[in-house]
């Protein structure tokens, strides 16, 4: 053979690789920041989130396709914020877990639904969850202005409230949104259960199994006393009334935010006792369906009755941060084609009160309805519609540059299929990270040094074949670790470390399965030269099989994992093709120089020991007058 042919191929291999990872898209900065590999949380530190899937209905697990575009979602969500290496990973079938190296930062929202829904405010009430005394007057104190707001202005936030709003860009309408009144101005309904007029019912929708049976949980808590005198509620009860009433419907107070979410929207508005405390805490998705009545707070106090969802965050086409005329932060929102129809529609409606659907406590301080933009169970704002509107609309309040593109990035990226509660959030210190990343580079050093000293202990001169070859299997892994870092993100990880270290075995197995075959080749009488390329063709399948099974091996870790045993199968899989490729391209071709030297032939000097000294004795009876000669 001609070994200088195979090594030439492997030089060229370094120089490509090498030109890649100082010249190639992204590589930038200085020398060392071109060597610098992309590394994972666990090393530089940054921030790990569990979400779990949830359902407020039933309970089952969501559908693969669900979860995966929750997936999408979510990494959308992240990469917005203007950060490029988050990693966003399902895991098993409910939960998926966002990785975000380098910065420590909270990521709650972006496992938020981000479902929008505009509905109008059909019935308001006090949220305090407390018998209270009936207000003097059942209309609103006037509040702010009650002109419209000019097109791109901000409406001031209401008084003492610091929740954001909407208002529009009127250009073209017939008039604004007014912010609405503030919480301490929102009214107490004091007309009694038998006085009241019947609120406007919901659309019937067939109640699920799982729903009915939580309900029927909950009668039975509150007992039957309670729940049939809720059941005949036809407007928020006045409990200073009858104060039989009142003892009759204290139990209520006393059920948690999921047993409340599962109570019908007339019950949970009309029962005194069911305060905002509870409503606020209901689980994810809990008024999520467009086509029900629902109920929500505003500012912690205040609880309304809202009707069907008319304008829903699917007709809204984009959503952007942007500084307004006074230089605050407002989500901009911009209505699709039939969104806009829709929004028109809905502020059309509301502005001329049609069938009366808004009662005196929803109505603002100029007597028109209020329209309420939820985001997933919470009240953002709900300003009083002064016109019919037909241009878009803007989320204003006291927002930072943070909290708008947040927002904005949710409205933007859609709302996620499945809601997701919190369960775990780790922060990892860049300076528990740079310790494991020390700890990592020396459990690699230690491994290879000693396989280092145990090869040249025991092999000798063929120890610095070994060692060689161990060398450029390093470089080859470190270069491709950067190149791949750069153009498929291939983040590095600790487990990836472990790896690599594990690989080290793997490639100590080869030369082990090469070099006992080479001596055995000289054992059976062949010389060093001609023993190289023989034991080289019976090692070769050997050595492919062993090197297949790992990869394998690898390949399928890769496939079933998640997370950073991922990241370990690919780094274990990694090296172990680099390491085949230094096998053939110079493994092999070292060997044959070798085999040409009087230093292979010496015992002492090539490591091939006891073979060499059991050839020449097999010789010598042979050749007995070539000793005399």
């Amino acid at each position: 053979m001609r070994p200088g042919r195979q090594l030439a191929v492997l030089g060229f291999i370094f120089v490509v690789l090498y030109l890649l990872v100082f010249f190639a898209g992204g590589a930038s900065g200085s020398l060392k920041d071109r060597l610098e590999p992309k590394l994972g949380l666990d090393l530089i530190g940054g921030t790990r989130m569990t979400l779990e899937a949830t359902n407020s209905v039933d309970g089952r697990p969501p559908t693969a396709e669900n979860l995966e575009e929750a997936r999408q979602i979510i990494e959308s969500r992240v990469n917005a914020f203007g950060v490029a290496e988050a990693e966003v990973v399902t895991e098993g079938n409910r939960n998926i877990v966002i990785s975000l190296p380098g910065e420590n930062r909270d990521l709650t929202e972006v496992g938020d639904a981000a479902e929008l829904r505009f509905r109008k405010v059909l019935k308001a009430a006090d949220g305090s969850g407390v018998a209270a005394a009936p207000p003097p007057a059942a209309t609103p104190a006037p509040s702010g202005s009650a002109s419209p707001a000019p097109s791109g202005s901000v409406s001031p936030s209401p008084s003492g409230s610091a929740a954001p709003k909407v208002t529009t860009s009127p250009s073209g309408g017939q008039g604004g949104m007014a912010p609405a009144p503030s919480a301490s101005a929102t009214p107490t309904p004091s007309a009694s259960a038998s006085a009241a007029a019947p609120s406007p019912s919901a659309s019937e929708e067939p109640v699920p199994a799982s729903i009915e049976e939580q309900r029927k949980a909950v009668e039975q808590k509150v007992g039957a006393p309670a729940w049939q005198a809720a059941s005949g509620l036809q407007a928020p009860a006045d409990l200073t009334a009858d104060p039989s009433l009142a003892d009759k419907l204290k139990p209520f107070g006393t059920l948690s935010p999921q047993e409340v979410a599962v109570l019908p929207a007339q019950m949970q508005f009309n029962v005194p006792t069911i305060g905002c405390a509870q409503l606020d805490k209901r689980p994810p998705a809990s008024i999520s369906d467009p086509k029900q009545q629902v109920v929500s707070c505003e500012d912690g106090a205040s609880k309304y009755l809202l009707d069907q969802a008319k304008v829903e965050g699917t007709d809204v086409s984009d959503a952007d941060a942007v500084l307004d005329q006074t230089n605050a932060w407002v989500v901009s929102l911009d209505f699709t084609g039939d969104g806009q129809g829709k929004w028109t529609a809905l502020t059309r409606e509301a502005f001329n009160n049609e069938g009366q659907a808004c009662d005196a406590t929803a109505l603002g301080q100029d007597g028109k309805c209020r329209v309420a933009v939820v985001l997933d169970n919470e009240i953002v704002s709900s300003p009083e519609i002064q016109g019919v509107l037909t241009g878009n609309s803007q989320i204003t309040g006291n927002f930072t540059q943070k909290d708008a593109s947040a927002l904005a990035g949710q409205l933007r990226y859609g709302a996620l299929p499945v809601t997701f509660e919190p369960q775990e959030s780790q922060n990892v210190t860049a300076t528990l990270g740079a310790s494991h990343l020390r700890a990592g580079l020396l459990a690699a050093g230690i491994g290879m040094l000693l396989v280092i000293i145990y090869a040249f202990f025991y092999y000798r001169l063929l120890g610095s074949v070994i060692f060689l070859s161990l060398i450029l299997s390093a470089l080859l892994v470190f270069g491709a670790l950067v190149v791949l870092g750069r153009q498929i993100g291939f983040t590095l990880t600790l487990a990836g470390i472990a790896g690599m270290i594990v690989s080290l075995g793997v490639a100590a197995d080869s030369f082990v399965i090469y070099f006992e075959r080479l001596k055995d080749e000289i054992r059976e009488g062949r010389s060093p030269r001609s023993a190289v390329p023989r034991a080289w063709i019976r090692a070769r399948r050997t050595i492919i099989s062993a090197n297949a099974i790992t990869l394998l091996s690898a390949v399928v870790l890769y496939v079933v994992s998640v997370g950073t045993v991922k990241g370990f199968a690919f780094a274990l899989g990694l090296a172990t093709v680099l390491d085949l490729v230094v096998v053939f391209l110079f493994r092999h071709p070292i060997m044959t120089m070798f085999a040409r030297t009087r230093a292979f032939l010496s015992p002492r000097v090539s490591g091939l020991g006891r073979a060499l000294p059991a050839r020449t004795q097999q010789t010598q009876p042979r050749n007995p007058r070539a000793k005399e000669a």
